[in-house]
C-alpha cells in the first residue's frame, strides 16, 4: 500500500500551529469555551502522530508473521483517538464546572475570537484534505483524522457564537455553558470512533450499497439448474475489503471450463471492487456434500 503518513504529518502541523493560536486566545480573553477548544486540539495532536506511525505501519507488504497485511492498524488509530477525546471531554467537564462556580468575565474578546478563527480556518482546509485523500485512498485513519479535525472546526465555530454572545450580553454564565455544550458534541465524535474501530476489528461486514452489489453481480452469473452461488461471506479490514463465495456448477463440466465461470464472477467482482481480496470455492451442484457447510 502507498505510504500515506505525509497526510498524517500535514495533520500534526496542523495541530501545533491551532493548539499556539487556541491558547493565545484563551490567555488573552480568559474564556472557558475557548479553552475548551484549545484542549481539543491538544487531542488532535495526540491522534495526528499515532495516524503518522500508522501510516507507516500500513504501508508495510505483507510478511510471514502478517500474511493478510497491516491494515487493521488503521483501526488502533481510530479507537485511541476515540478515547483521547474521552478524556478531553473530562478535562472540558471540569473547567466548565470549576468556570460556573467561580465566575470570571472575559476580557479581550475581539481579539480572542480572531485567532480563534484563524485558527478554524487552518482546521477546515486540512480537515477537507485528509478526508478527500482518506476516500480515495480507503484510509480510515484519514478519514478518522479529517473529521476529527471538521468537528473541530464547527466545535470552533459554536465556541464563537457563545463567546461572541457573552461579549455582547454580560451573561457570564454562557462561557462554561458552552464549553460543557462542546464537551457532549465531542463524545458523540468518540463514541462514533470507537464504534467503528470495534466494529472493524471484529471483522465487520461491507455494508449497505456495496454489500447489495456483491450479491447482485454474483447472482447475474446465476443460471437455473446449472451455477448457483452460496456461502456468501464479506469483511473489512481497514483500506482492504475481503469477499468470499462458493460457486456450483454441473459436475461434468471440465475443471478449465468451471474456473471460466468462477473467473468472469470474480473479474466483475473486482471491476466493481477494485482491489478486493476474492477467495472461491468451485463445488459440483449435484455433490449434496456442497451443500453441508451452508448456514448463513
Amino acid at each position: 500500500m502507498q505510504d500515506l503518513s505525509r497526510y498524517g504529518w500535514l495533520s500534526v502541523g496542523a495541530a501545533v500551529a491551532t493548539i499556539a493560536l487556541k491558547f493565545w486566545g484563551y490567555g488573552l480573553t480568559g474564556s472557558v469555551g475557548l479553552l475548551s477548544d484549545a484542549a481539543e486540539s491538544l487531542v488532535n495532536l495526540v491522534a495526528a502522530l499515532v495516524a503518522v506511525i500508522v501510516l507507516k505501519v500500513i504501508a508495510r507488504p505483507a510478511d510471514r508473521d502478517h500474511e493478510f497485511g497491516h491494515s487493521k492498524a488503521e483501526y488502533f488509530s481510530a479507537g485511541l483517538e476515540g478515547a483521547m477525546i474521552f478524556v478531553a471531554a473530562t478535562y472540558i467537564f471540569y473547567a466548565s464546572v470549576e468556570r460556573l462556580l467561580n465566575p470570571q468575565d472575559i476580557e479581550q474578546v475581539g481579539l480572542g475570537l480572531l485567532i480563534t478563527v484563524a485558527a478554524s480556518a487552518v482546521n477546515g482546509v486540512v480537515a477537507l484534505i485528509l478526508m478527500r485523500a482518506g476516500r480515495t485512498h480507503n484510509s480510515l485513519a484519514l478519514v478518522a483524522d479529517g473529521k476529527h479535525l471538521m468537528t473541530d472546526v464547527w466545535t470552533s465555530v459554536g465556541v464563537l457564537v457563545g463567546v461572541a454572545l457573552v461579549w455582547a450580553t454580560g451573561l457570564w454564565w454562557l462561557d462554561p455553558l458552552i464549553a460543557l455544550a462542546v464537551a457532549v458534541n465531542i463524545l458523540f465524535t468518540g463514541r462514533r470512533l470507537v464504534l467503528d474501530a470495534g466494529g472493524g476489528l471484529m471483522d465487520k461486514a461491507m455494508e449497505g450499497e456495496d454489500r447489495d452489489e456483491v450479491d447482485r453481480i454474483l447472482n447475474s452469473h446465476k443460471q437455473p439448474g446449472r451455477v448457483d452461488v452460496h456461502e456468501i461471506r464479506t469483511r473489512v479490514s481497514g483500506h482492504q475489503q475481503f469477499i468470499e463465495f462458493h460457486a456450483l456448477v454441473p459436475g461434468e463440466w471440465t475443471v478449465d471450463y468451471g474456473h471460466e465461470v468462477l473467473t468472469a464472477m470474480e473479474d466483475d467482482l473486482r471491476e466493481r471492487f477494485p482491489g478486493v481480496h476474492i477467495h472461491s470455492h468451485l463445488e459440483p451442484i449435484e455433490d449434496e456434500r456442497a451443500y453441508g457447510d451452508v448456514h448463513l
